[in-house]
């Protein structure tokens, strides 16, 4: 049995989750009868993470702001302003291709009873009282909005803390996020009784929608790779970015791809910067900076699927509350977990804005592991290969201020 199990775990989650759709989708066809039984394995995936989703998203982001190490003399705020921004930007493209092709998901029975919002007033009231909520409680109903809010108070507080004690917050951060590694290795089963499940209750038509949900997902990257970052490259350097977008595209897009994971790129990126020539003692800091915070992929992932259920349960958004969801989309996508999925367990933060309950906003979760064998891979090499285009970019753009030639623009 430990062989079987060790043999198991060494074949590449991506096949699992390929393995668990396929016999999820051909058990929903032969014998829909056994709906009930089989769908306990989606129920139980689904469970889990509901339960360590709230913790996690609170470790890491105090984690992170309580190590950090400040006063070192680096050129990182071009970059850091490139990031964000580029994170933004993909959150806006986001939400602008929801409304032009809005695309409805498959729910549990009763979803539909939610009540909206009124409007925008009522949506930002509904916001403070969740940022002042007593932190216990926010972890214990996984209100993410007030979960965050006290994360960052708490990190800001901790930094003149001993090094013993962010040694002990960082290796807690740590032990949460490999539970979630555990639990995310289990995504083949829990993907198996979701899909078994809406198939059997909703039939083929609700793998279409997971299909068009995927066309929007991708069409959206391909947009923020193609067109957004391409601008946002030639105001910076004011010549043609294409060549650039291209390589980064090439030689760090193709390979995150595969590894899905952007800490597992930082060593191909590392040798795609000493290939342009950039200064390492900037591109050292900045790639795994990046792996953190630049997560345009994430930012799309989190607000396509949350206005997807939006879309679902019949909730108006009018233009404030889209740019509302815009930023925080961008704020939940810097805090992205470095795991595969990571950034579907911060969808229900962006949920909790239009007061979707965390049952539901769960749901939307198992959809995107569902697609997650092509969204998660596309979303990370859209993410890391923007990692080197933006540190590129923003050493290029000094470059051109000293009058320097950088021929290492076009391969």
């Amino acid at each position: 049995m430990k062989d079987l199990i060790r043999k198991w775990n060494e074949i590449s989650l991506v096949k699992r989750i390929l393995v668990g759709l396929i016999i999820g989708i051909t058990l929903a066809l032969t014998i829909p009868e056994a709906a009930a039984p089989v769908s306990i394995l989606g129920n139980l995936f689904v469970g889990a993470l509901k339960a360590v989703a709230p913790i996690l998203v609170f470790f890491l982001v105090m984690g992170a702001i309580a190590g950090h190490k400040g006063g070192k003399q680096t050129n990182m705020k071009s970059i850091l302003v490139l990031y964000l921004v580029g994170t933004f930007l993909a959150s806006v493209v986001a939400v602008i291709a929801s409304f032009m092709f809005p695309v409805s998901i498959t729910l549990a029975a009763g979803a539909e009873a939610v009540s909206s919002p009124g409007g925008i007033s009522e949506v930002l009231l509904s916001l403070l009282m969740n940022i002042v909520d007593n932190p216990v409680k926010a972890l214990m109903n996984a209100n993410y909005i007030g979960i965050l809010a006290w994360a960052i108070l708490l990190g800001f507080a901790l930094k003149s803390a001993g090094q013993t004690t962010k040694s002990f917050i960082s290796d807690l951060s740590e032990g949460i996020s490999k539970v979630v590694k555990w639990v995310i290795s289990l995504a083949p089963f829990g993907i198996l009784g979701l899909v078994f499940d809406s198939i059997a209750t909703s039939g083929l038509d609700a793998l279409l929608g997971y299909g068009k949900l995927l066309v929007l997902l991708v069409g959206s990257m391909l947009a923020v790779a193609l067109i957004i970052n391409p601008l946002i490259v030639y105001i910076k350097i004011r010549k043609n970015p294409y060549p650039l977008v291209l390589r980064c595209l090439r030689e760090s897009g193709i390979t995150a791809f595969f590894t899905r994971s952007s800490a597992a790129n930082i060593p191909v990126n590392m040798n795609l910067c000493e290939k342009l020539g950039l200064d390492k003692n900037t591109y050292s800091i900045s790639i795994p900076l990046g792996a953190t915070i630049n997560m345009a992929g994430a930012a799309i992932t989190i607000a396509v699927l949350t206005l997807s259920a939006v879309h679902t349960l019949g909730i108006p958004v009018d233009f404030p509350t889209a740019i509302i969801l815009s930023v925080l989309a961008a704020v939940a996508a810097c805090g992205a977990s470095g795991v595969a999925g990571g950034s579907l367990l911060l969808i229900p933060l962006a949920c909790s804005l239009f007061g979707i309950p965390n049952d539901i906003a769960m749901q939307v979760v198992g959809v995107g592991f569902i697609i997650g064998v092509l969204q998660d891979s596309c979303e990370t090499a859209l993410n890391s290969s923007t990692d080197v285009l933006f540190t590129a970019a923003a050493e290029y753009a000094e470059w051109r201020k000293q009058g320097k030639a950088f021929k290492m623009l076009h391969p």
